[in-house]
């Protein structure tokens, strides 16, 4: 089969291969919005990141929101710390805006969140996410906007090396392919400006 043979030359084997539930790459959590009656829940030093803040954004990391929130208003609502490296997915309005934490950061309820466990690859994890958007898009419902809910989220199949270190081959090859799209963006704005 010819896509072996792609994939035979770039020195990764698609027999060490897995289908997993997302439940076993990682922990998904749900993101929450302080009450916005309180001022002392806002302004704090805790990036806070809504799915308004991924529309526009075309870089595979963030660091920050429009927002930020304080120590009160985490305690006081369903927000949480997500480390270094988690994958932020928005899971409604719309689904599929996806972002990796280069800092510690929370998020609004518009998302389902994943730490990875420490076999898998952060960067990796993003590409498998943004490759199964549609499909996981598809799997949301509602009747005024479309959602996933975390249970969804936990059950969708998908496949991965078993090896972490073929992840990280892979996550190299298509980092480094989305490194030059950056970088030629950079260039035509600069020219344009």
């Amino acid at each position: 089969m010819r896509f072996e043979k792609d994939w035979g030359r770039l020195g990764l084997k698609l027999s060490d291969w897995k289908k997993v539930k997302l439940s076993e790459l990682g922990t998904i959590v749900g993101g929450g919005t302080p009450s916005t009656k309180k001022e002392e829940y806002y302004g704090g030093d805790i990036p806070w990141i809504t799915p308004k803040d991924l529309a526009n954004f075309g870089e595979r990391y963030i660091e920050h929101g429009s927002r930020n929130i304080t120590l009160a208003g985490l305690e006081n609502s369903s927000a949480k710390i997500l480390p270094v490296g988690s994958i932020l997915f928005s899971s409604r309005a719309p689904i599929g805006y996806i972002a990796i934490a280069s800092n510690n950061v929370s998020t609004n309820q518009g998302f389902k969140s994943i730490i990875p466990n420490s076999d898998v690859d952060s960067l990796f994890l993003y590409y498998l996410l943004k490759f199964n958007k549609d499909k996981i898009e598809n799997m949301g419902s509602g009747t005024t906007f479309k959602e996933v809910s975390a249970s969804i989220m936990k059950s969708i199949e998908v496949f991965i090396p078993t090896e972490i270190v073929e992840q990280r081959k892979i996550s190299a090859i298509l980092g480094a392919i989305d490194d030059k799209i950056e970088n030629n963006k950079k260039i035509n704005h600069h020219l344009v400006a």
